[in-house]
């Protein structure tokens, strides 16, 4: 298959080194002076941490002088560009005109929904998909996965396709949501781990050793809600449900709105800095790059959990 990548920041060149280890011809461009090379530096490197025995298909990574160029014989294009809606709609449009007609054009957007990043595409805006992947994204497995509204079926299922085949976990979403999925689970618990630090109830270290050695570690083993219906003994979930639901409703509903404001984003980024204070921020990528690598390794090894 050829896949084109638009866009070789961080995200793009991880794209770039997930497709180039399923063995796919990739063609790259990006405006930025320097980009080729950078490129190959960052597909070289996040190779040799997941799949060094795959290093010579670094022959198989074109950079294009042109969008144009690089999309024009795509089968599958992904897009990483700024997280602008205006740029993501001049650049989706560039490339739905000059992608051949059978191409499905995925968005690595965190954000925006595929109705809105389209609206300037005139050929086959209804091909134009969100594909968000996580970072680092060379490692984390999953891609979020949404088409626009009433897009053909196939479209979304394509795109589903083409991403499991070179090792992601697609998830697919129904409807066009600010934020998606994971993003808007993720927002819940920042949202009330930033009430419970700007009410002085436990620090910045303590919410993120609480997660990290807490029910962090079981949820990536299992997703939250098949962790309650293990929690629920016999009866599984139904009988979590009704026996803590009522309790859990009251946590629920006591939750707190916050305001990200001087103060409270003060107390966050001091929280950050004293929690981590010694520590080398090369050293913690390093680690954690390599304990994601051993842990999804570790997952494989126990088909009988999803």
């Amino acid at each position: 298959m050829r896949t084109a990548i638009i866009g070789t920041g961080v995200i793009g060149a991880a794209w770039a080194a997930g497709f180039l280890a399923a063995g796919h011809e990739v063609t790259a461009y990006d405006p930025a002076p320097g980009a080729a090379d950078r490129l190959r530096d960052d597909v070289r490197s996040a190779l040799e941490t997941t799949h060094p025995e795959v290093l010579g298909r670094l022959a198989q990574l074109n950079f294009s002088g042109s969008l144009a160029e690089a999309v024009g014989e795509a089968d599958f294009v992904q897009e990483n560009g700024p997280e602008r809606l205006e740029v993501k709609q001049a650049i989706l449009a560039d490339i739905d005109a000059a992608a051949p007609d059978s191409a499905i054009i995925a968005s690595s957007t965190s954000g925006f929904g595929p109705s809105a990043i389209a609206a300037s595409a005139e050929v086959a805006p209804q091909r134009i998909v969100v594909g968000h992947p996580f970072n680092p994204a060379h490692l984390i497995p999953l891609v979020e996965v949404v088409t626009a509204r009433g897009a053909p079926e196939e479209i979304g299922e394509r795109a589903v396709e083409v991403y499991r085949a070179i090792g992601k976990k697609p998830i697919r979403l129904r409807a066009e949501l600010p934020g998606h999925v994971v993003n808007r689970l993720q927002a819940a618990l920042w949202q009330e781990a930033y009430s419970l630090i700007d009410r002085g109830v436990v620090s910045v270290e303590d919410i993120d050793t609480a997660i990290s050695y807490g029910p962090g570690l079981r949820w990536a083993v299992l997703g939250p809600l098949a962790i309650q219906h293990l929690s629920g003994g016999p009866g599984g979930m139904r009988h979590l449900l009704e026996h803590l639901g009522p309790p859990q409703e009251v946590w629920m509903h006591d939750l707190r709105q916050v305001h990200l404001g001087e103060e409270l984003t003060e107390k966050l980024v001091t929280g950050v800095e004293e929690e981590l204070d010694g520590r080398s921020t090369a050293a913690l990528i390093r680690d954690r790059d390599a304990m994601l690598a051993e842990l999804i390794a570790l997952k494989e090894r126990y088909p009988t959990l999803p």
